[in-house]
């Protein structure tokens, strides 16, 4: 148990501020209902202000003052952002971009990841803050780092062009099974020596897609290697105190494969910003966190940072309306975080982000913020009970890293393919009709699901393509979107006709593809339009669902149905219109005996959090209309304290509801 209850809090940073600001903090912090802060996380050059000469004064008075009042700490390595002085001792660990032009110091993570200076500054860093507060009474958890790769997942010097063949050495062996893996007879990129290999620089045409994947897939294992390290000098010293990094698992970053990051995190936690630009970023709240519950293994995670209001990066930094820092932190609750917590507690007045919402704003106290984030605290504290309970899902969604990155290099059939975007495509209609959902690897257990559906999954090994067929042939519904099976683990075409590996499981075959133009789109026989992709289906056992009403595929399958084994499979060689998808996915989670959560009038998002021996049903009403959910006659609201009066809660537009229901 890190802190009873659910956390919350947020970064804390009171080296920005004068000392005596912070009684004036935890006496604030106390008020809002924290009972957690992460520190230290960007104060390496305030702890060793030289090489090898540190200063723990101001941390001591730091930790000191938070166990005073109660409050823990979530003690950060602060090796995300070296000092000056460390930059002028070793210039080479600078990071060097893919024009090869070095880049300097004077923001945050300005490092080579590849670095043995730099990994050799922050390994004695973190010794040295370990031994010294690895008994302190606040500390419960070790935050190491800061939101890996976030600013420098690509390194391209000759540091990193050596870790990456070291890299490669390990994975191939020989040069031969790389030569053969990559495909080098290909434009004559034959390597005869190791120290050939370069990363995948600046180039005057398309470079080797095998050699890009193999780049992502070490840049990401490269930022895994200084995280474990970290955490081994922390187990070391003390082992009882869990360790954490906060991912990214935003629309917008991409750059580590979390599948092989999370089994390393004790407890998983995450970032997550909404986009000024998304109407409903509800819905990117709700698919990040299933993701993040579901790298956690389906257990509770901390939702690290998020904002009050606006944040300060994005070309215009809306404020949050009227009740939506309440709908955002309990909709990342009611996806399975049992932490609540921002970026920061006091807004900065100088920095690079000075104007990125708080806690605590510039106006102080007498603010809306404020008042909402005192609300908040008191409404977590309500819920103090939801802590540690689970999610239950019956469909799962294909998640794969390398699938997303082959997709997205160039050179494919079409440049207007987003993974993230097909995969809320399908997301959206089941958050809509409030079914459950987690997110899988390819080779994932399966065996509690009864419906698992594949966006996009245009790179797939032997092993995950028979994980998911198996599925389906054992009695499942398996539903696979286009283009996917297409290339193996080392993005080499599966031969004999697309899509690839799915062929004799989903029972079609297709000669020639046909992606569409942008803002092209071909009518369908059962109702709706069809854009972005297309292809020449023929069946060879599948049934048709449904068919093209014009364009160059006229009369040709668009959706196939196919009985595999004793389950089902279904192939969309297309994308057909948001109606038109989520009437079709309708039908296949309705076939495969799926069913919703609770149903809910429109706008009212629903999720379940299951406990040992009761469900908790949170209720959102992002609709401006109230609206009556049923539940059972003996279940209690939760935050309004008091029991359900005729089986029926109202959820006014706006306001959340969160219901204990018993069991048994």
């Amino acid at each position: 148990m890190i802190v009873p209850g659910i956390a919350y809090g947020g970064d804390y940073n009171p080296e920005q501020w004068p000392e005596e600001v912070w009684a004036e903090d935890v006496r604030l912090m106390r008020e809002a209902g924290v009972n957690m802060v992460s520190v230290g996380i960007f104060s390496w050059a305030l702890l060793e202000p030289s090489e090898g000469v540190y200063d723990f004064s101001r941390m001591d008075r730091i930790l000191e003052l938070l166990h005073e009042n109660g409050i823990a700490a979530d003690l950060a390595t602060p090796t995300a952002a070296p000092p000056a002085w460390f930059f002028r001792k070793h210039p080479d660990a600078l990071p060097v971009d893919k024009d090869g032009r070095g880049l300097s110091y004077g923001s945050r993570q300005t490092f080579c990841p590849s670095s043995p200076a730099y990994r050799e500054a922050a390994l004695r860093i973190t010794g040295e803050l370990a031994r010294r507060y690895a008994d302190h009474p606040a500390v419960v958890m070790w935050h190491i780092h800061n939101e890996y790769g976030c600013h420098n997942a690509e390194c391209y010097c000759d540091e990193s062009a050596a870790a990456f063949r070291r890299w490669l050495r390990a994975r191939y062996v020989t040069l031969d099974a790389l030569n053969d893996a990559w495909g080098t007879t290909f434009w004559s990129q034959w390597y005869y020596d190791w120290d050939e290999i370069i990363p995948p620089r600046a180039t005057g045409a398309v470079p080797n897609p095998t050699h890009q994947l193999d780049w992502r897939r070490f840049c990401s294992d490269a930022l895994l290697s200084l995280y474990k390290a970290e955490r081994a000098v922390l187990r070391e010293v003390a082992p009882e105190i869990p360790a954490t990094t906060n991912f990214m698992v935003m629309y917008n970053f991409d750059a580590l494969d979390y599948w092989r990051w999370a089994p390393e995190l004790d407890v998983v936690s995450n970032d997550h910003y909404l986009r000024s630009t998304d109407p409903e970023s509800e819905i990117d709240i709700a698919l990040s966190g299933d993701i993040v519950r579901s790298l956690a293994g389906g257990r509770p995670w901390l939702l690290m940072e998020h904002s009050t209001g606006a944040v300060n990066w994005q070309p215009v930094n809306r404020a949050k309306t009227a009740g939506e820092l309440r709908r955002n932190a309990l909709a990342h609750v009611a996806r399975g975080a049992d932490g609540i917590a921002y970026f920061q507690w006091r807004a900065a007045k100088a920095g690079a982000e000075q104007w990125h919402s708080a806690m605590l704003p510039h106006a102080g106290t007498d603010s809306q913020i404020w008042r909402d984030v005192v609300a908040l605290g008191a409404d977590l504290k309500a819920l103090a009970e939801v802590r540690g309970s689970t999610g239950t899902a019956q469909t799962a969604i294909v998640w794969d890293w390398d699938a997303r990155w082959a997709m997205e290099m160039p050179s494919q059939p079409s440049s207007e393919l987003r993974y993230l975007e097909l995969a809320r495509s399908w997301y959206e209609p089941l958050w809509r009709a409030g079914i459950a959902v987690d997110f899988v690897r390819p080779d994932a257990d399966l065996s509690q699901y009864r419906l698992v559906l594949a966006p996009s999954l245009y790179l797939v090994d032997d092993e995950g393509a028979a994980n998911l067929t198996g599925f389906a042939e054992r009695g499942g519904t398996l539903a696979v979107g286009f283009h996917s099976g297409a290339v193996d683990a080392n993005c080499h075409v599966r031969l004999g006709g697309y899509p690839g590996a799915f062929r004799e499981a989903l029972g079609v075959r297709t000669d020639e593809l046909f992606p569409l133009l942008p803002g092209e789109s071909h009518g369908l026989s059962g109702g709706g339009t069809a854009s972005l992709w297309s292809e020449r289906v023929h069946l060879a056992g599948a049934e048709a669902v449904t068919s093209y009403t014009e364009g160059p595929l006229t009369g040709i399958p668009a959706v196939t149905r196919h009985t595999h084994g004793t389950g089902t499979t279904w192939y969309l060689a297309t994308h057909p219109d948001p109606a038109a998808l989520a009437a079709l996915l309708d039908r296949i989670r309705t076939e495969a005996g799926v069913e919703p959560v609770r149903v809910t009038p429109e706008g009212v998002e629903v999720a379940l959090r299951r406990g040992p021996d009761a469900d908790y049903l949170f209720l959102i009403n992002h609709g401006d209309q109230s609206a009556e959910v049923e539940v059972r006659s003996d279940a209690t609201d939760l935050l309004a304290g008091k029991p359900v009066e005729g089986g029926t809660v109202t959820v006014a537009a706006g306001d959340v509801v969160v219901v204990r229901e018993p069991r048994g």
